[in-house]
């Protein structure tokens, strides 16, 4: 690889008006003192971005600049490169030919490297330039997350069959589970997941694999994982059993657990469920974070229904019920009520299967069902503390309608979920559930219908032509023909999905004299929906037109979770 002095790729940086004068003067302080790649320097020190000064090096050094994220390296290519070497000197191989290897490399000063590699290979070896994200980036598609780790416990004595062995036969496998490396890919595993934006990391073990997969914005992904992770599947659920003081021994029965950990300034609260499977134990990690905790204003209202809940969680006694299937974001919209009106001056205490997240200033109790602690025993003990506001997670039996509404009717504001899929059934299923209507009528203030979608990812948002069939499903008042929709290719930022993010859809029933009237006469869900949609309440679909109308999502996301009205 031809070198020249690295003081021309500063002149030339300079040249280019991409660094000032002051910028190479410090980095060449800061590059005598560490001894780096002087664009290396430059590129931590913050004066110059990689993708600026890749171009330049590449020219300078007549060496090719190659995207690692535009190629498709075939498996038996990086296969010739072992993993711990490729994550220890940050390099990639990208192709192979007539007996030479072409490697990837960000520091092409480091020309040592290069001849070991080809000592090692028994082959030529070529350099070629690639920024350093984008080798680590290559690395964990290619070779997967934790490979160098998994290599790394395989090359101690390829322990690989004696492991999953072992963890069969004894029930103490203590101290196999805290051999370091398993550790280290655990944390790995943990650490992107967080990085990421996953909200679950499911690890599945299967007849011939041992799969894991993020979910992201609602939607899951397979993670690139080193194939030899099969063999280490029992050692790594034992290392998360650990971590969440779990029965270790226990591989018959399901088991729940939490872990505390900090990733960077973040803390984070993970929740381990464990699955008996054909194949071994399935683990889905939830990772939750008081960075989730939105105010009212992050939710995604509209300034109108934005109003409705303000002045609804200002009142002193009724109940507000959210609804929607599970993973509509109904518990992040009851905590945001709570934070807005968690005061000095009020009592809250909440009941909740799981609690989700920690609030400062709120008493939250754990329901234990086995020894008798239900939401309705739950709920009782509650009223001897004093309350002003209580949350219930979840109503799903008659005791415990009764005991809220009684709550409620006795001076309290009650925060409360049902599993119904508009506004208009929540009333219906309380009926259902053997509520008497003017119960439900007088103590009831409003049913919050919610769903979530997937905002377009901004990175690779432009502009669609708008076919009118697909607006067949959406009640529209206003003149779609000057309407601006939006779609995205799909990129890397997204991963390709074309969607980064979320936001929600809203339904209020307020309930007023007119649908009071219509619970205490039993009607139907559609005719009290009917009455409301006279009334002026918009539907779930109709918020969507609204975040479609705003360039925030697209008519196949908000179709895809929303009914036709």
């Amino acid at each position: 690889m031809p070198i020249k002095k690295t003081i021309l790729l500063g002149e030339r940086l300079i040249q280019k008006g991409l660094i000032s004068y002051k910028d190479l003067d410090l980095g060449l302080k800061e590059h005598q003192r560490t001894g780096q790649f002087l664009g290396t320097t430059l590129v931590k020190l913050g004066f110059i971005e990689e993708d600026k000064l890749y171009p330049v090096l590449s020219e300078q050094l007549k060496i090719p600049y190659l995207k690692i994220k535009d190629l498709a390296i075939p498996h038996e290519v990086f296969e010739k490169v072992p993993a711990k070497y490729a994550c220890h000197y940050k390099l990639i191989p990208v192709k192979f030919e007539k007996d030479t290897i072409t490697i990837a490399v960000a520091d092409p000063l480091d020309v040592r490297t290069l001849d070991d590699l080809k000592l090692l290979l028994g082959c030529d070896v070529a350099g070629v330039l690639a920024t350093e994200s984008d080798i680590n980036e290559g690395i964990k598609k290619y070779y997967g997350i934790g490979a160098e780790t998994i290599e790394e416990i395989v090359d101690t004595g390829d322990r690989t069959e004696e492991i999953a062995l072992e963890t069969r036969k004894t029930e103490n496998i203590e101290d196999l589970v805290e051999d370091a490396s398993i550790i280290k890919f655990v944390n790995q595993i943990l650490v992107q997941g967080v990085k990421d934006g996953a909200t679950d990391i499911h690890i599945e073990p299967y007849e011939d694999e041992l799969k894991v997969r993020y979910r992201i914005d609602g939607v899951l992904y397979d993670v690139s994982v080193p194939a030899n992770i099969r063999y280490f599947q029992a050692a790594i659920v034992s290392r998360l059993k650990i971590m969440a003081h779990l029965d270790i021994a226990e591989r018959r029965l399901p088991q729940d657990g939490r872990i505390r950990i900090r990733v960077g300034n973040d803390e984070l609260d993970l929740r381990i469920s464990i699955l008996p499977t054909q194949f071994g134990e399935s683990v889905d990690i939830r990772i939750l974070s008081s960075a989730m905790l939105y105010s009212l204003k992050n939710l995604g209202l509209l300034s109108s229904d934005l109003d409705i809940l303000e002045k609804l969680i200002k009142k002193p006694h009724g109940i507000i019920f959210v609804t929607g299937p599970t993973g509509s974001g109904k518990t992040t919209t009851l905590y945001s009520c709570l934070s807005k009106i968690n005061k000095k001056d009020k009592k809250i205490i909440t009941i909740e299967d799981p609690i989700e997240y920690q609030l400062k200033g709120v008493t939250q109790i754990q329901i234990h069902p086995r020894i008798g602690l239900s939401f309705a025993a739950g709920l009782r003990s509650m009223l001897r503390h004093d309350p002003d506001i209580m949350m219930v997670g979840e109503v799903r039996d008659f005791e415990t309608a009764e005991i809220t509404i009684r709550v409620a009717l006795t001076g309290h504001l009650v925060f409360s979920t049902l599993h119904t899929n508009d506004a208009a059934g929540g009333i219906t299923r309380l009926l259902d559930m053997g509520v008497e209507p003017y119960l439900a009528a007088s103590s009831v203030e409003c049913f919050i219908a919610q769903r979530l979608v997937r905002l377009i990812c901004p990175q690779c948002k432009v502009k669609k032509k708008l076919d009118k069939k697909l607006l067949e499903g959406f009640k529209i008042k206003d003149d779609a023909r000057n309407v601006t929709i939006y779609e995205s290719k799909g990129c890397e930022a997204c991963k390709f999905s074309g969607y980064k993010g979320r936001t929600g859809l809203y339904e209020f029933l307020v309930m007023n004299e007119d649908i009071c009237e219509l619970a205490l006469q039993r009607a139907s869900s559609d005719q009290i929906k009917k009455k409301a949609l006279e009334l002026g309440m918009h539907t779930l679909r109709m918020d969507g037109w609204e975040k479609i109308k705003r360039g925030l999502t697209t008519i196949d996301e908000v179709m895809r979770v929303t009914e036709e009205d």
